[in-house]
């Protein structure tokens, strides 16, 4: 037999029998999203019939009717979903989770899906009293085991970007350094331009930790800024000032300390749903800023000082110990094998919220559009993708 005469490998035949199993799992789901957030859903009736093998054509339009969803959810609504949301258990999110890591292409909205929902899975695994030191890569991959099955744990050079964001992160002592200071910017473009090896097992598993270990940064940051707040209230009150102006955090120009602290009890109560998009942030920054310059700290000009401080930690701890450059591999394989509970509703806790304070300012808003998880300031500094990372693959 010549070689030309060698039988071909045949490509295996799709597990109809799974697609629609997983399409009958995802489609409540996909329902639910679509009422919440006003989607124009198509209808699919046979999804909601007891079929347990339709014929393979039937399967086929189920599978074009998920990527007709999958196109109108957006990742902001996605995440404020899931975030805010109980119905959907952890076996929920692998199944949600199988169905974007097989997809034969993955868009940027997809990588961002993943990216998220993997966190989303590993968070709601993890006990409260995880120490941040303890969640170290092999923690995270045996967390993610279940998704991910078993993962060779040989780390690439370019992830180590993602520990030292995480460092200067942490040497953050206010939301305002990590807002302003381009430390997330630094994680997104790390994930940017990772390309097609975002879905090395190994790199999923890299983001993951990242991405929880970021959200414990931020949890801890916004408690610190609000226990600020309220001590610097209750400093005001004490010397017989009733009313601050806080026009930079979009309330009034004599806004009455009493209804600040109200408001700012409602927000602890806001901010355990672990779902903050940039605009809520904001204002918890500028409201500091404000009860600050209240009582003459000179917040203004020591914030400035301490984004500047820290956008220059970051740059320095880039060009620390960078490490010889290896060359990126020349192929990347998007492989993934396999396939705290869920929250109050994000109606819920405004009704907790306005059970104090009548009327939160209009810009107040946990959905914000094409919000990323954590906003960022725009004036972050360049990454400089010849440092750590590999070239983004072209498709």
């Amino acid at each position: 037999m010549t070689t030309s005469q060698k039988p071909q490998p045949v490509p295996s035949a799709p597990d109809f029998s799974a697609l629609w199993s997983s399409a009958r799992r995802l489609h409540p789901t996909y329902l639910q999203l679509a009422r919440e957030f006003v989607l124009d859903a198509p209808a699919f009736s046979a999804l909601d019939e007891s079929v347990d093998t339709p014929d393979q054509e039937t399967v086929i339009q189920a599978q074009q009717w998920l990527k007709a969803m999958d196109d109108r959810i957006q990742v902001h609504q996605l995440r404020q979903f899931l975030q805010t949301n109980s119905t959907v258990d952890r076996d929920g999110l692998v199944v949600m989770l199988t169905h974007f890591l097989q997809q034969a292409k993955h868009t940027d909205a997809t990588r961002d899906k993943i990216d998220f929902l993997l966190v989303q899975y590993f968070s709601q695994g993890a006990p409260t009293e995880l120490d941040d030191n303890a969640a170290d890569i092999a923690y995270v991959a045996n967390g993610l085991k279940p998704v991910l099955g078993n993962v060779e744990l040989k780390t690439p050079v370019w992830l180590n970007a993602l520990d030292r964001v995480l460092e200067s992160a942490r040497r953050c002592r206010s939301l305002d350094e990590v807002l302003h200071g381009g430390i997330l910017e630094q994680g997104r473009k790390a994930k940017t331009q990772a390309g097609d090896l975002f879905y090395l097992p190994v790199a999923l598993v890299a983001f993951t930790r990242y991405g929880y270990l970021m959200r414990r940064v931020f949890f801890r940051l916004m408690l610190g800024d609000l226990n600020s707040i309220l001590d610097g209230l209750n400093e005001l009150e004490e010397q017989g000032i009733a009313t601050i102006d806080c026009r930079r955090a979009q309330f009034s120009d004599k806004e009455p300390v009493s209804r600040l602290r109200m408001i700012c009890q409602s927000w602890k109560v806001m901010f355990q749903a672990e779902y903050s998009s940039g605009q809520p942030l904001r204002m918890l920054v500028d409201l500091r800023a404000s009860v600050d310059a209240a009582l003459g700290r000179g917040a203004e000009a020591e914030g400035g000082e301490k984004a500047a401080e820290a956008t220059a930690a970051f740059k320095a701890s880039l060009q620390k110990a960078a490490p010889e450059k290896t060359g990126a591999p020349k192929k990347a394989r998007a492989a993934a094998a396999g396939a705290a509970a869920g929250t109050a509703s994000a109606k819920k806790i405004m009704e907790v919220a306005t059970e104090t304070v009548e009327d939160l300012p209009s810009g107040f808003s946990v959905d914000a559009e094409d919000a990323p998880e954590f906003e960022v300031s725009p004036a972050a500094p360049e990454w400089n993708p010849d440092e750590d990372l590999p070239p983004r693959k072209k498709k």
